[in-house]
């Protein structure tokens, strides 16, 4: 039994004829016949009685009119909802995030997104890079964006966009008022405020500070925080100096809060990275916000805001 074979069985029975039926659908009269005893063999019953003048129901053919009417109303729900998806005025959207991109880069181009196309619900969800690489293992997100890349199996990770970390102090630091900049060897007498063990952030600058053969924890460090903002807030208390994201850092250097150091002989330049569940098939809302995100003209109109 098939939709085409219910449509074509209730034509007949409200028009009780086959002629007409077949005129309405657009195709012969044997091909609806034809129909008409498919389903008749699949339900190993006569739905038709067949008069001189008539055609009526029998007994089968009653008891399945209104079943047929309900699957083929529901069956047109489901496509005229597939029709919506596919032309995403409707549709849900699950995405995850590491802090930086997730605090201070996805909100705005989210919200652009939104704008093209409002009936798509979107929920962002913030952690660590680790916990977000793992909802996309587990299926639990659509889409993830962390500050490092993984290479895990199951994982389909992409470079998406670049960001660049800075050195920033007190404005009363000593640091900001250099003509130049501080040497990298020169943190080693500083005292730092650091994200988390297992941030990107944090992980990016062991990375970077391992290159030119130095130990992060040969650094004084004088608290721990879980969260960027917290980190900036500490150094604008006058707690230490940090390494941050500039995305993160922007609105607290236009307010002249904290001041941007250049360092010298350490690159703190780093990608973020795009990730999904390689076996998991791409929805329609996947792909338009992934080509969205991945349009530079979008990223620079929105990030600039």
């Amino acid at each position: 039994m098939n939709f085409k074979q219910l449509e074509a069985f209730l034509w007949v029975a409200e028009l009780q004829s086959f002629t007409k039926a077949a005129r309405q659908l657009y195709i012969s009269q044997p091909a609806i016949s034809f129909q008409i005893k498919a389903l008749e063999e699949d339900l190993q019953a006569p739905l038709f009685q067949r008069g001189d003048k008539r055609i009526m129901l029998t007994e089968a053919g009653r008891v399945l009119y209104p079943e047929a009417k309900k699957m083929l109303r529901h069956y047109q729900k489901i496509k005229e909802g597939l029709e919506d998806l596919k032309g995403l005025k409707t549709g849900h959207l699950l995405i995850g995030a590491s802090t930086i991109p997730g605090e201070y880069i996805l909100p705005l181009l989210i919200g652009g997104f939104k704008k093209k196309y409002p009936g798509i619900e979107i929920t962002l969800k913030v952690a660590g890079s680790d916990r977000v690489a793992r909802w996309i293992r587990q299926r639990e997100i659509d889409l993830g964006i962390t500050g490092v890349p993984f290479n895990n199996e199951g994982i389909e990770c992409v470079r998406w966009l670049e960001d660049q970390l800075v050195l920033i102090t007190p404005p009363s630091h000593c640091w900001a008022n250099l003509a130049g900049g501080p040497d990298v060897a020169d943190l080693k007498n500083e005292t730092m405020v650091l994200r988390e063990q297992g941030s990107g952030t944090r992980r990016t600058l062991e990375k970077r500070l391992e290159e030119i053969n130095i130990a992060l924890d040969t650094i004084p460090c004088s608290m721990e925080l879980g969260s960027t903002r917290a980190v900036i807030t500490a150094v604008e208390a006058g707690l230490g100096v940090s390494i941050v994201s500039r995305y993160a850092v922007r609105e607290a250097l236009e307010l002249g809060n904290v001041v941007e150091v250049p360092l010298d002989g350490l690159d703190l330049s780093r990608a973020l990275y795009r990730l999904r569940h390689s076996q998991s098939p791409e929805g329609f809302a996947v792909k338009a916000f992934a080509g969205f995100i991945n349009n530079i003209d979008n990223c620079e109109r929105f990030l600039r805001k």
